[in-house]
């Protein structure tokens, strides 16, 4: 098929790899404009996608909207017969949904209608859902509200942010690429009307620890936050990005130690840290930090 990519993030780039392997002929690929970033957070980088498409040849557009005729006539004379949207990061209006001759189809990290919107990965971690997945749809003008055409389940078992990111990224795009091989007989599911919530996105601000509430909500946070933005407390004045915790036994009064190895007691239960990142130093294991900078038993976090 002659198709349009539109995305940003690592989570696209393996559709897009897939996507050529397949055959496909991919004529352009629309991501996001470059970002400040880099060591000094100045040089303007491209996302992901970008260096992946620039690497295989493909044409790189990165409008900073779509709304303009001058933009979606230009899009229009792609003659696509699909595009693929991949977490891109911009509204597409509705001339762009339907200038592909087959529409536009989104893969989406979630198992609709749970979890439409910005970060459904993040929100189902932080439910608790035992399981996740992710959602091949037709896209139309509503937030993630299309009919869907697959679906493939994971469960979610201990696993972070990032590890479910990279493993619904990958089974995202080969699962793209057996419903585009089979489109002609897939035939759309309208999604349920009951079952729906939306994953809004993430403010920095819910990444600082909670202890207030249960340690297996705690242990969520931080796989919530793991890579980014990284679930932290704050000791000191000084920030702690905590990478990796267990919940523990143990009761006393929510954010205080319980002993001298960085367990802290919740609403119920209790968190062990058991890797630790200051500011402006290498991650490292609790162990490690305690021994140069020890946090005793009734410490105060947060």
């Amino acid at each position: 098929m002659r198709i349009v990519f539109m995305g940003t993030p690592d989570f696209a780039v393996p559709a897009l790899v897939a996507l050529i392997e397949a055959g496909h002929e991919v004529v352009a690929a629309y991501t996001q404009p470059p970002r400040p970033g880099g060591r000094r957070g100045k040089e303007l980088t491209p996302s992901p996608v970008h260096k992946e498409a620039e690497l295989r040849g493909i044409a790189v557009r990165h409008p900073v909207s779509l709304r303009g005729a001058d933009e979606q006539a230009a899009f229009a004379a792609l003659e696509a017969d699909v595009a693929i949207v991949a977490a891109y990061g911009l509204i597409l209006p509705q001339a762009v949904l339907d200038a592909p001759r087959l529409g536009c189809l989104n893969i989406h990290a979630s198992i609709l209608p749970r979890w439409r919107g910005a970060a459904p990965i993040q929100r189902a971690i932080l439910a608790g859902d035992p399981t996740t997945g992710v959602t091949i749809m037709q896209m139309e003008a509503g937030l993630d509200t299309g009919p869907m055409l697959a679906t493939l389940r994971t469960v979610i078992e201990g696993k972070t942010a990032g590890d479910l990111t990279t493993e619904l990224a990958d089974k995202g795009a080969q699962l793209l690429i057996g419903t585009l091989r089979d489109l002609a007989v897939h035939r759309p599911v309208k999604q349920p009307e009951d079952g729906v919530t939306y994953a809004k996105k993430i403010d920095k601000a819910e990444a600082q620890l909670d202890f207030t509430q249960d340690a297996e909500g705690a242990e969520r946070q931080v796989r919530a936050f793991t890579p980014a933005p990284g679930a932290f407390f704050v000791l000191d004045g000084e920030r702690y990005k905590v990478l990796a915790a267990e919940t523990a036994s143990g009761t006393g009064e929510p954010g205080v130690t319980l002993d001298d190895a960085l367990t802290v007691a919740c609403g119920t239960g209790a968190l062990r840290v058991t890797r630790i990142q200051r500011a402006g130093k290498p991650a490292m294991d609790t162990a490690d930090l305690l021994r140069g900078r020890p946090i005793p038993a009734g410490t105060r976090i947060g």
